[in-house]
């Protein structure tokens, strides 16, 4: 056979292999696919026998899962149903090592959410056998068998609806700081019965749904006549000679009330009690007094960021408003500001950082010197801070303590800072103790030439507390306006003490009517919206 002929004969091989190869691939796959069809069907009829027999007994394994998944939204909605309309809270402010135990402050506060007022109330908190109490305040105390039992004291037995009781507050001293940390739930009793009732998930809607609003509102109402904010008429503020004069050169006072000690009671810093000052009461101004040594104060123990969180929150809420602000750093049992010099630093050093560009905020850099503290001391320590502050705040007014509770200005008078605009030194009154005496110091400053501001007074007795003397309080406020001097009431607070401005039986922490004022309160009301 020629070549020729031999790749012919070769060609139709190879082409006959290959269609033979296409046949049997073909019937291969044929018989695969009939063999799953048929596992298809005895799937399909299995499946339709399990459904069957499900009829009978539990259900299928799709229709179980649908199940769970409705089992899931009842606990959803189950676990909205359990929020109590009605609780106790329980929060630490600040705590400290004490000789290898752990002390510490807790914040204590019941809310009523419900639409009834709540009488007769009771909280036990577990606080642990070795766990010892130190003091407490707003509340009477039992404990036994390391259960604390709170009850009310004479003002505060009710809470009304839609509102929160709070300023309830312990020290408590624990064998660790594990052992502190682990009290931070409490249970509230209502006429000796632990409190049950729960909040639906509608309520919960409608709720939020009004703090929404609440929160998104607009400040619409402007205090002054032409519609527009303290600030935005006066804008920053100077002193010229023994006034304070607003951006257009023009004589400006200040008025305003103090807050008590932001660490006890915290829950009156805020847009809405500061916005009832300002709108009902005529207000310009609030000052912020952040205790620097008493319990839970900034140099003793106390909780350094929370407090000038609390600061912060102050800052922000008068500015919002339109409001001057003074930052008080509040020294009184430390006696002397040379104490707690290096945190008074370093304390309004951050403070002007963060309010150098907010032309309202005034600095109060020692409220009231005192116990043998010289006017020496003071103003050395002024030279201290003062250029602090000015490093950042070049213009801002800064108010400075004077000796024996800030009543001794006539001695400063004498010897003022000097080197730097805008300051300012304090005088404190409380009209059924300090009278003429106090009176004439003020004058004595005054006409040599030293700018006056009354940064803290009411019309009780030095104290706080006691009687009201109506006709000194009148003189003072004479003595006040004739004088253009500016001045800050002490305090915003439902503290049962004279001073205090909101009544003791009084829970709510803006709003107020007459009604729910102190005498103070009413008395400075009418004073101030005149």
């Amino acid at each position: 056979m020629d070549d020729k002929k031999q790749k012919n004969t070769n060609r139709i091989l190879i082409a006959v292999i290959a269609v033979l190869a296409v046949v049997v691939i073909g019937l291969i796959a044929a018989i695969i696919s009939k063999g799953k069809n048929k596992n298809s069907d005895k799937d399909k009829e299995t499946t339709a026998s399990e459904s069957i027999e499900a009829t009978d007994g539990d259900a299928v394994t799709e229709d179980k899962k649908d199940d769970d998944t409705e089992n899931d939204s009842d606990t959803e909605e189950a676990s909205d149903k359990e929020e109590l309309l009605c609780y106790v809270s329980v929060s630490s402010t600040n705590s400290w090592e004490n000789n290898g135990k752990q002390s510490g402050q807790l914040d204590i506060k019941i809310v009523n959410n419900s639409s009834s007022e709540i009488k007769d109330w009771s909280v036990k908190l577990e606080i642990g056998k070795d766990t010892t109490l130190d003091s407490f305040w707003n509340c009477n105390t039992d404990l036994k068998d390391g259960v604390l039992t709170l009850t009310p004291v004479e003002y505060n037995g009710s809470v009304a609806s839609k509102q929160t009781l709070g300023d309830i507050g312990i020290i408590v001293t624990a064998a660790s700081a594990g052992d502190f940390k682990a009290i931070n739930s409490a249970v509230l009793y209502v006429d000796g019965v632990e409190y049950t009732q729960t909040q639906t998930a509608d309520d919960k809607k409608e709720e939020r749904t009004t703090e929404e609003k609440t929160d998104n509102k607009k400040d619409d109402s402007k205090k002054d006549d032409n519609g527009k904010t303290p600030f935005e008429n006066h804008g920053k503020l100077s002193v010229k000679g023994t006034d304070i004069v607003d951006a257009n050169g023009d004589k400006f006072q200040l008025k305003g009330p103090s807050t008590h000690g932001i660490a006890w009671f915290p829950d009156y810093v805020s847009y809405d009690t500061f916005k009832t000052f300002r709108d009902d009461w005529g207000a310009n101004m609030i000052r912020i007094a952040m205790y620097t040594d008493e319990n839970g104060g900034y140099c003793s123990g106390g909780d350094k960021a929370y407090l000038k969180g609390l600061v912060d929150d102050g800052v922000k809420a008068a500015t919002d408003l339109g409001m001057y602000v003074i930052v008080d750093w509040h020294i009184l049992h430390d006696l002397n500001p040379q104490v707690n010099k290096a945190d008074a630093i370093d304390f309004f050093e951050e403070m002007s950082a963060k309010y150098k560009d907010y032309d309202n905020v005034i600095f109060e850099i020692c409220n009231e010197p005192n116990g043998g503290t010289s006017w020496s001391d003071v103003k050395s320590y002024a030279e201290e801070v003062i250029p602090v502050i000015r490093a950042n705040c070049p213009d801002a007014i800064i108010i400075v303590g004077t000796p024996n509770w800030s009543q001794d200005v006539d001695i400063a008078a004498n010897d003022p800072v000097t080197g730097y605009d805008n300051i300012m030194y304090a005088v404190h009154f409380y009209a059924t103790t300090h009278k003429d005496n106090i009176r004439n110091k003020a004058q004595t400053a005054l006409d040599k030439g030293i700018p006056v501001f009354i940064s803290e007074c009411s019309i009780c007795d030095a104290s706080g507390n006691g009687a009201i003397d109506y006709g000194e309080a009148d003189k003072w406020f004479s003595f006040i306006d004739d004088n253009n001097l500016s001045y800050a009431v002490w305090n915003i607070s439902n503290k049962d003490e004279t001073s205090s401005l909101i009544s003791s039986s009084c829970n709510k922490t803006s709003g107020w009517s007459d009604d729910e004022l102190s005498e103070t309160g009413k008395w400075f009301k009418e004073l101030m919206s005149k």
